[in-house]
């Protein structure tokens, strides 16, 4: 689950970064707050993809929440950064449930258990 969500927080931090001259260029957007509002958004994603491997699950999940719910805030910078932080927060979404789903089956390889196959009802 950790690596899906740096994965996740990586790739938005990169796009967060390519919005700031979208911002100011199409958006006229002021660029203080276009650069400021980018550079604080696309740190905030590096720092916490690049302390998921070490620092504590429930709060990098949280942190990376509370990061989605302001990447699509920014739409009121850069109206297509709504759109933007909704799918970066349904990635961010199933890069959790995928990352419940894969440790559940890992356990349960670690116990004996086989996975379910994937033609069962019981998914």
């Amino acid at each position: 689950m950790r690596r899906l969500c740096a994965t996740v927080l990586i790739m938005e931090a990169i796009v967060i970064g390519l919005a700031i001259p979208v911002a100011i260029k199409l958006e006229h957007a002021p660029r203080r707050e276009a650069v400021t509002a980018g550079i604080v958004l696309a740190v905030a994603a590096v720092f916490l993809a690049t302390a998921a491997g070490r620092g504590p699950l429930r709060l990098l999940l949280a942190g990376g929440s509370v990061l989605q719910v302001l990447v699509v805030a920014a739409g009121v910078i850069v109206p297509a950064m709504y759109v933007l932080g909704v799918i970066f927060a349904g990635l961010w979404a199933i890069g959790i449930w995928l990352g419940h789903r894969v440790e559940q089956v890992q356990a349960g390889f670690a116990q004996g258990v086989p996975p379910p196959a994937a033609d069962s009802p019981h998914r």
